[in-house]
C-alpha cells in the first residue's frame, strides 16, 4: 500500500499516534526513493534513509525550496499550481498538485471534524487579495467548501459593502448559521466601518491571517479583541494553512490550533534548525517544523518560518510570528 493511491487512503483513515508514526516513516521512504529534490537534500545532509526508524530520525526541507525547486513525488503529472502570495517582486512558492480531489476531501474533512457538516451552512468568503492574485490554494479550498455548503447564498465576496454585508444580516435574522471566513485586513476594514450586527449569536468568523500590506501588522489578541467588539461576537476562530501544505489546522476560538490526524509539529531551536525543543517544558518559543501526511505528491516534511509553541495539551500549538525578514504570508502576525 506504498503507492501515492495507497498512502492517500490511510492518511484519510488516520485514527491514532501509532498509526501517524508507521505512516509516517513509510510516507518518508516513499519520499526519499521518488522526490529527486528531497533525495538529494538528503544526500546532502548524510542521512541514509533506511536507517531512520522513528519521526526524530526524520529531516526536514526548508521550506524555501519551494520557490526555487519543483518539489514533485512520483511521476504523476501536475494537474494545478498553487503560488502564494509575496510582496511586491518577492519570489513565491509553487506547490504542484497532483491530486485536487484529494486537496478537496481531505481539506473538507478536517473542517467538517472540527465544526460539523458544510451541509447547510451559509458560508461569505472575504477573501480579495487571494481572489486577486488567482492560483490560490485557499481559494480552491474555499470553492469547494462553497459548493459543498448547497446553500444559494454562499460566495466570495471582494468587499463588505453591499450583498455581503446585507445577507450576512438578513441570514442572522432569520436565525441562519453563517460562516463568514475572511482576510484579516478586509474583517478590521468592516468591523470600523459598520456597527456590530443585532444578533451575531449563529455567525461562525474564521480569520486566514495576514494584512498583505494592507494594514499595520497586529498580534494576534489584538486582532481578535478588535474583530470581537467590531462583529459583536465572542470568539474568534482562526485558520493555518499554507500553499505548501494540503492540511489545515484550526484554533476554535482560543488562539489555540488543533493539529488534524494527518499533522505533526516540532519546534526547532531558533538559532539551530537541527536541535529540537521537547513538549512540556513551559511556553517555549521555536520554529514550527510540519509534517503533512496529505503531501504525499510532494513533500510531507516542511520546515516553516513561522514561529510557534507548544499548547497546554498534546497535539496543540501557538502561532507566535515569522522569522526577521521572512516575506509577507496569509499567517503573518507580529511578535507581542
Amino acid at each position: 500500500m506504498n503507492t501515492a493511491y495507497g498512502l492517500k487512503q490511510r492518511v484519510l483513515s488516520l485514527a491514532s499516534a501509532a498509526e501517524f508514526e508507521a505512516l509516517a516513516l513509510d510516507v518518508f521512504r516513499y519520499q526519499a526513493a521518488h522526490n529527486p529534490v528531497y533525495a538529494r537534500y538528503l544526500s546532502l545532509l548524510g542521512t541514509c534513509p533506511e536507517t531512520v526508524v522513528s519521526l526524530e530520525g526524520i529531516p526536514f526541507l526548508p521550506i524555501e525550496f519551494f520557490k526555487t525547486q519543483r518539489i514533485v513525488t512520483g511521476t504523476a503529472s501536475p494537474q494545478l499550481v498553487f503560488e502564494s502570495s509575496g510582496t511586491t517582486g518577492s519570489q513565491t512558492s509553487r506547490h504542484f498538485v497532483a491530486d485536487p480531489a484529494f486537496y478537496a476531501r481531505i481539506s473538507e474533512q478536517i473542517f467538517e471534524q472540527t465544526y460539523g457538516p458544510l451541509q447547510g451552512l451559509h458560508l461569505l468568503a472575504l477573501l480579495p487579495s487571494y481572489l486577486e492574485r488567482g492560483q490560490s490554494s485557499l481559494v480552491y479550498m474555499v470553492q469547494h467548501f462553497i459548493r459543498q455548503t448547497g446553500s444559494p447564498h454562499s460566495g466570495f465576496y471582494l468587499r463588505a459593502e453591499g450583498d455581503c454585508r446585507r445577507l450576512l444580516l438578513e441570514l442572522l435574522a432569520a436565525g441562519e448559521r453563517v460562516l463568514l471566513w475572511g482576510v484579516s485586513y478586509a474583517l478590521l476594514d468592516w468591523a470600523e466601518a459598520y456597527p456590530p450586527p443585532p444578533d451575531a449569536r449563529q455567525l461562525l468568523l474564521v480569520e486566514t491571517g495576514g494584512m498583505k500590506g494592507r494594514r499595520r501588522e497586529l498580534v494576534r489578541q489584538e486582532l481578535h479583541d478588535r474583530l470581537k467588539a467590531g462583529f459583536g461576537v465572542p470568539e474568534i476562530h482562526s485558520e493555518y494553512g499554507m500553499t505548501e501544505l494540503l492540511s489545515q489546522a484550526y484554533a476554535p476560538g482560543d488562539g489555540v490550533f488543533r493539529l488534524p490526524p494527518g499533522m505533526h509539529i516540532r519546534l526547532r531551536e531558533a538559532n539551530d534548525p537541527f536541535a529540537y525543543l521537547s513538549p512540556g517544558r513551559g511556553r517555549q518559543t521555536g520554529g514550527i517544523n510540519v509534517i503533512d501526511l496529505a503531501n504525499v505528491d510532494s513533500c510531507s516534511f516542511i520546515e516553516t518560518k513561522d514561529l510557534g509553541n507548544f499548547g497546554p495539551t498534546p497535539g496543540t500549538f501557538g502561532v507566535l510570528g515569522r522569522f526577521d525578514n521572512s516575506d509577507l504570508r496569509g499567517c503573518n502576525l507580529l511578535i507581542p
